[in-house]
């Protein structure tokens, strides 16, 4: 890392900057990242899906002003070739801004693989120390939108959590629907939820868009609750900080190195960490780009010349949420014709 030239973002007036000049440059991430990976979605190839997806995002990141560093990628550098913890990304020249970056090039790369619904391409920047350095673990959630923010608590039962939920949007909480990932580890949380009136909509993959689904209205979901990985929680918590909504988590590690790993990290196992906790950083920058359709997001459209993609991105400080629909010409001098 050029530290020593690297451009640090200190103050108010920087920190408006810093989201100034990378929030288009995060939708380009997610976008090339989203297309690469679409292009060989279906063909039931995981592990196709994830490099194709994180090789174009490592391209991108490259090409970019900064001197940033992975703290939430594909894993140690052992296990992943690119984007690994602790890889550094960006041209790092002596105005570049020195930032903490969040990936995940392909969220749910079976369902890409698969070709099913909410795959998307994520990424979260921040200044330095801006985001927690979560180890690959599980963590317990619960997941709600900007009116219940504030009023629910992940140690209280299922039940009071709902009628806080319901409560906050003026409704029963028979008219809520609760994101569980469908595993067998939840089904005593499932059958909570549906003892107390309301309804579970089971997914295979997704934590990050299921968080932005529950923070946006209109996508008929209300909140996310049970076990899931750590980074994903801390890339949930950077775009709930930009979206007014809110996570609390517990880490929940399932053996004494997991354990270990955390108390060395610095870690309280007996903590329930909010969004401020897990994305702490006074400059936030997110952006979701659709692999497969789904809830939120449109997945990416092949046409002859080139692409069209839909995207989500926002700011802590801009405090503005963009839904960019986008065309991609893949050479020059291609025409398109577009039906809105």
């Amino acid at each position: 890392m050029n530290s020593g030239t690297a451009r640090s973002a200190s103050g108010d007036a920087d920190m408006v900057k810093l989201e100034r000049d990378l929030v288009l440059e995060v939708v380009r991430v997610t976008e090339e990242a989203a297309i690469a990976a679409s292009r060989v979605a279906g063909k039931g190839d995981s592990d196709l899906v994830d490099q194709a997806g994180t090789d174009a995002m490592r391209r991108v990141l490259n090409e970019l002003d900064i001197d940033g560093e992975i703290v939430i990628g594909e894993g140690e550098r052992d296990e992943a070739p690119m984007l690994y913890i602790g890889e550094q990304v960006g041209r790092a020249g002596s105005d570049s801004w020195e930032v903490d970056i969040a990936v995940d090039p392909v969220e749910g790369t079976s369902i890409t693989a698969r070709l099913i619904n909410n795959a998307v391409a994520v990424i979260a920047v921040s200044e330095k120390g801006g985001l927690l350095q979560a180890p690959d673990i599980y963590m317990d959630k619960l997941i709600v939108g900007p009116p219940a923010a504030g009023k629910v608590d992940l140690r209280w039962p299922v039940a009071a959590n709902l009628h806080a939920v319901a409560l906050s949007l003026d409704r029963s909480v028979e008219d809520l629907t609760v994101v569980i990932l469908d595993r067998e580890r939840h089904r005593e949380l499932i059958s909570e939820v549906r003892a107390a009136g309301a309804r579970v909509k089971l997914i295979g993959d997704g934590d990050v868009i299921a968080a932005l689904s529950a923070a946006v209205r209109g996508t008929n979901v209300h909140a996310v609750l049970g076990t899931g990985g750590a980074p994903e929680g801390v890339l949930a918590a950077a775009a709930l900080k930009c979206l007014g909504g809110e996570i609390q988590g517990r880490f929940l590690p399932q053996d004494e190195v997991e354990r270990q790993r955390c108390l060395e990290g610095g870690l309280d196992l007996d903590m329930v960490y909010g969004t401020a906790d897990l994305a702490p950083g006074g400059s936030v920058v997110f952006s979701a780009t659709g692999i497969t359709d789904g809830d939120l997001l449109h997945g990416v459209k092949f046409f002859r010349d080139g692409a069209r993609t839909h995207t989500l991105s926002t700011g802590y400080r801009s405090q503005v949420v963009r839904f960019s629909d986008s065309v991609h010409l893949f050479k020059t001098g291609a025409r398109v014709n577009i039906q809105v």
